[in-house]
């Protein structure tokens, strides 16, 4: 069996306000456009995970937001507030009590693109895998009956993206 794991950072937000609290902070335009062609994508090429484990943090919650309605069937969204942050332990271990065939997981750097490096046999030549920009999203295969067998080095990268992969940029959003 195949069991699939879809990582993506959560979009760009905003720093609008610098005194506001980080879990509240909110997505710029940028990040809520990159979002819905993040989703767009996930849909064409029929990524589709059955659950969404997704940070409580706003901007996460946004991303989903944007994401999900481009997914048909829409995948269940169940928010977890230990994936704000977290370590990409922390992420593996959420993973492995999970029984869903597809299985996405929205989080924060440095956790989630520390993860796709570590559980990808051969990262993909993409040169913004190493460094996970915002909404980047990594599709990763393992052969395997559960998801205790996800560990390090055992997944196969099917697929990474970044939202300037299929949108592009302008001047004013050069990072």
């Amino acid at each position: 069996m195949t069991l699939r794991l879809i990582l993506i950072r959560h979009a760009k937000s905003s720093w609008s306000d610098p005194f506001a609290d980080d879990h509240a902070r909110v997505l710029n335009d940028r990040g809520r456009a990159s979002a819905e062609a993040i989703g767009t994508w996930m849909a064409a090429e029929r990524y589709l995970p059955d659950v969404v484990l997704c940070s409580d943090a706003i901007r996460t919650q946004e991303t989903a937001a944007l994401i999900l309605p481009s997914l048909d069937p829409h995948p269940k969204l169940e928010l977890n507030s230990t994936i704000y942050h977290a370590s990409p332990d922390t992420i593996l271990a959420l993973l492995h009590r999970q029984t869903a065939q597809t299985v996405a997981v929205i989080g924060h750097n440095p956790g989630i693109g520390m993860l796709a490096n570590m559980l990808v046999r051969v990262p993909p030549k993409h040169h913004r895998f190493s460094d996970y920009p915002t909404c980047a999203t990594t599709v990763i295969d393992f052969d395997g009956e559960n998801w205790m067998q996800a560990k390090a080095r055992t997944g196969y990268c099917k697929d990474f993206v970044v939202p300037r992969d299929l949108i592009g940029t302008s001047a004013q959003d050069i990072e």
